[in-house]
């Protein structure tokens, strides 16, 4: 079996290890809790679980299914409760499950598809024995609160990417593979959004359901972990704002550039007009036109034509179209 780790706990403070595969292995004191950790475990392993420690079925066939979304279930006197690990890969959320067991006095943490491990939180709970003293719901509150603690940073990558293309956006135009980025982006934002919502319900409902091993004081410690989930969503929610805005302001600029261009282009067509009708008038085939047979009808032409497309163009260029 891919245990983790299987300790007793005490008072707080760790007693002794756990072992599964041994029946003989004394039982567990009703003063005292265990937690269990397990990382992708098949189906075999999770009914031996169920055997062992009186498992809801449904909980079983819960932990072997994939959850889109962040669920919570009671099922008698167990809770049953499934949340999203999450980290940014590059332009992606990368997103895993953990999932956990409370029954009586044993606590059975899986993780699934997550490279994040659960060591490091219970290296810090033991080292903490006052917190751990309050038995599997505070175990509970941990992990989820540890799961949460790591959304943050993606909210905080993904700005900071944000807004290093919007300072190039004032730079310059964006290039086609700063859209792609910025739209990539702002759908991963809007799945994590998706799954933001589920996780603070899940919060809110343990913070109220009434279960002996869910005890009154460890209310305020979900509703905790629910405002966290709701600064979290309110980042993000604010964050798909700005990736709106940077695509609205590239968008006026790629128009202005356009609008310049096309000035620019009428501008000159207007000046290319002056040239053009006088030569053309010049070159129709009538007999009787004004100096024609000039001795300095020629200059006069050229002359004439350089001094209209000047005043043309020092209009134009006060005008601020050239």
């Amino acid at each position: 079996m891919p245990i983790a780790a299987a300790r007793v706990y005490s008072d707080g403070h760790r007693l002794r290890s756990l072992w599964l595969n041994d029946p003989e292995d004394r039982p567990v004191q009703p003063h005292q809790f265990t937690w269990i950790g397990l990382v992708d475990p098949d189906v075999e392993e999770l009914e031996n679980l169920r055997v062992r420690f009186g498992l809801h079925p449904l909980a079983i066939e819960d932990a072997l299914c994939d959850h889109p979304i962040p669920k919570v279930s009671v099922y008698g006197d167990q809770i049953f409760v499934a949340a999203r690990t999450a980290r940014l890969d590059g332009e992606a959320i990368v997103y895993g499950e953990a999932c956990a067991f409370l029954c009586g006095n044993n606590v059975i943490t899986v993780r699934k598809g997550s490279e994040r491990g659960f060591t490091m939180l219970r290296r810090n709970l033991e080292d903490s024995p006052t917190m751990l003293r309050h038995g599997t719901a505070f175990v509970l509150y941990s992990l989820l609160d540890y799961i949460v603690d790591s959304y943050q940073p993606i909210v905080e990558d993904i700005e900071e990417e944000v807004l290093a293309v919007e300072r190039r956006a004032l730079d310059a135009f964006l290039s086609r593979e700063d859209v792609t980025h910025l739209f990539n982006l702002r759908q991963e934002l809007m799945r994590f959004r998706r799954m933001l919502g589920p996780m603070e319900e899940v919060c809110a409902r343990l913070e109220h359901v009434r279960l002996p091993f869910m005890s009154e004081h460890m209310r305020p410690y979900f509703r905790d972990v629910g405002d966290h989930v709701r600064r979290v969503a309110s980042s993000a929610e604010g964050l798909r704002d700005v990736l709106g805005s940077v695509f609205e302001v590239s968008n006026l600029f790629e128009q202005q550039r356009q609008s310049d261009i096309t000035r620019r282009l009428a501008a000159g067509a207007a000046i290319l007009a002056v040239p053009t009708a006088i030569a053309g008038l010049y070159g129709m085939n009538f007999e009787m036109m004004p100096e024609l047979r000039w001795k300095y009808g020629y200059g006069f032409a050229i002359g004439l034509i350089a001094v209209i497309s000047g005043l043309v163009f020092y209009l134009f260029r006060r005008s601020k179209w050239l």
